[in-house]
């Protein structure tokens, strides 16, 4: 007996900086996915409301308007629009795994690189955030926690989520690994520049990608879902306040793909570069039993009496307030007003409603 799912990867761009019609467009896309038979849908790193690739090409001291802009564009991870996608899930039937740049209730101008993953029945089994933004994403995005370094059982199988850079990340991937993980969800940007192309020494973002998700695959025996977005002419236009100079790294540098990777580190689906569009795959979560006989590093193929790895999932908050009514004299569950959502939680809890 097979264990066979249907996942889709939206290799698609964001409306870039206008997070009402990225949401729009996402909705669209949960319910084509669900028409072709997907059981789950992948969106990108940040796809609402896109990837801040300003931080990489202008200094920061130039970018405090496109900085504004991406606040005001970004959401709470309990507001109406993760509300919208909770019921586009319910509504198709169809897991979604949202990359979303999150709004903080502590602050009017921090926000973080986060994941949620809703169930086919609306809630949210998970919500990540990127534990730390890799290179010119720290002038964008704060750090996040350990909290959403998890996996979460599903009727379709066990699912776990890194973003981006995070997948170079040894400890957090075995983190993933240790808790069984079987499907392995990797988000990405359309383009991530480190160099000027012109001189040669751009990083290569596919070949990156493939390295990153092949070896998670490997080292795992994990089915891995990679999606990245794409850079458009609505991003293009958006960012022609760079300058020529800027455009031409933008132009180009190399661009980020979309595809599955299965539990012995081989493509196993079509590869999405250019074109926008879902990515469809079929896969048998069975096959990465066979493979865990050659090396299981989170069972045989380890020594857990030498190595020892502790991971603190624990929701980071800037303040803890104590009330100092009888009724209210317990210590909240989080505070300082940061949205804490906890798998498999029944609706989405917000710091005003405990207060």
């Amino acid at each position: 007996m097979t264990r066979n799912i249907t996942v889709a990867a939206a290799h698609s761009a964001p409306v870039f900086l206008d997070k009402q019609a990225t949401l729009e467009k996402a909705i669209a896309a949960i319910q084509e996915a669900a028409k072709g038979g997907a059981q789950l849908i992948a969106f990108p790193e940040s796809f609402l409301p896109g990837f801040p690739v300003w931080a990489a090409v202008r200094a920061p001291i130039y970018n405090h308007k496109l900085f504004t802009e991406m606040v005001k564009n970004s959401i709470y991870a309990d507001g109406p629009e993760v509300e919208q996608l909770m019921q586009a899930a319910k509504t198709n039937g169809i897991h979604v795994s949202f990359g979303f740049s999150e709004l903080s209730r502590a602050s009017v101008g921090c926000i973080w690189n986060s994941n949620v993953l809703i169930g086919s029945d609306g809630v949210i089994l998970n919500h990540h955030r990127k534990i730390m933004p890799t290179f010119y994403e720290k002038l964008v995005w704060a750090p996040g926690d350990g909290d959403g370094l998890r996996v979460t059982d599903t009727e379709i199988g066990r699912i776990g989520t890194l973003i981006c850079g995070e997948n170079t990340n040894p400890l957090a991937r075995f983190a993933l690994i240790a808790e069984r993980e079987e499907l392995h969800i990797s988000t990405y940007p359309p383009l991530w520049p480190t160099q000027d192309p012109s001189m040669g020494l751009d990083y290569d973002l596919e070949s990156a990608i493939r390295i990153w998700a092949g070896a998670h695959s490997f080292e795992g025996k994990v089915f891995n879902l990679v999606v990245s977005s794409i850079y458009d002419s609505t991003a293009k236009t958006k960012l022609s306040c760079l300058g020529s100079d800027a455009e031409d790294i933008l132009e180009g540098t190399a661009r980020g793909v979309s595809f599955v990777m299965g539990p012995h580190g081989n493509v196993v689906s079509e590869v999405m570069r250019k074109e926008e569009g879902l990515l469809f795959c079929t896969i048998d979560l069975d096959e990465c039993i066979e493979q865990k006989q050659f090396q299981d590093i989170s069972g045989y193929y380890n020594r857990f009496d030498i190595f020892d790895l502790r991971v603190h999932r624990e929701r980071m908050v800037p303040a803890k307030f104590f009330d100092g009514s009888s009724s209210k004299n317990q210590p909240p569950s989080h505070s300082g007003g940061s949205t804490d959502l906890k798998p498999k939680a029944s609706k989405i809890s917000s710091a005003e409603e405990e207060n």
